[in-house]
């Protein structure tokens, strides 16, 4: 079966980031693709800071990473990039910890003018861990997303059509890989 992990790179719980969380995680549900999850932020601090590969929970998100066919990299911008403790964590994966995989980015900030942070701060440091396969992204605004009362977040239709197009992107992409790898394991 497909998977795969969802790297939270928020360290506010309530961020808008989650609602496009939420709107990818249920659409890849819908094609019965399996989803586990990495919260960064709930990571020890001193394991994170210290780069403690021999952590439990540090070991356990890893392990998560590399059981997945694909990753969806989410985070807010924070000056032009991703957030600091979205970077420790990332600095734990192997030196080709995302070989193979299919890679999602999902950025949210203030402001357009963050838009280059996908291609200029972290489609780099992915392709240095591995993947080939890093799709195009979605940055969204944060007035796109709106806090509803009753909990949950309403997107706007832009955004919903951009991050539709890009979980039906990742989920061909780990299909095609998901069967490329069986091939190979038929092969041997």
């Amino acid at each position: 079966m497909s998977s795969i992990v969802i790297i939270h790179g928020s360290p506010t719980p309530g961020s808008r980031l989650n609602g496009l969380i939420e709107f990818v995680e249920s659409n890849l549900q819908e094609k019965g693709i399996e989803i586990t999850h990495v919260q960064v932020a709930e990571l020890p601090a001193e394991a994170l800071l210290r780069a403690n590969f021999k952590d439990e929970s540090i070991i356990a998100a890893v392990g998560k990473v590399e059981a997945a066919t694909g990753v969806v990299i989410a985070s807010p911008v924070y000056k032009a990039s991703f957030t600091g403790v979205l970077k420790a964590f990332i600095d734990l994966l192997p030196q080709k910890g995302l070989q193979g995989k299919a890679a999602l980015p999902l950025f949210i900030g203030g402001t357009i003018s963050h838009l280059l942070s996908l291609d200029y701060a972290l489609k780099p440091v992915l392709s240095v861990l591995g993947s080939r396969n890093i799709l195009g992204g979605v940055f969204a605004i944060d007035s796109w997303v709106t806090r509803l009362e009753g909990g949950g977040f309403e997107l706007a239709d832009e955004l919903r059509d951009r991050l539709t197009n890009a979980a039906d992107e990742l989920a061909e992409e780990i299909e095609w890989l998901d069967k490329r790898s069986q091939a190979k394991a038929e092969t041997k």
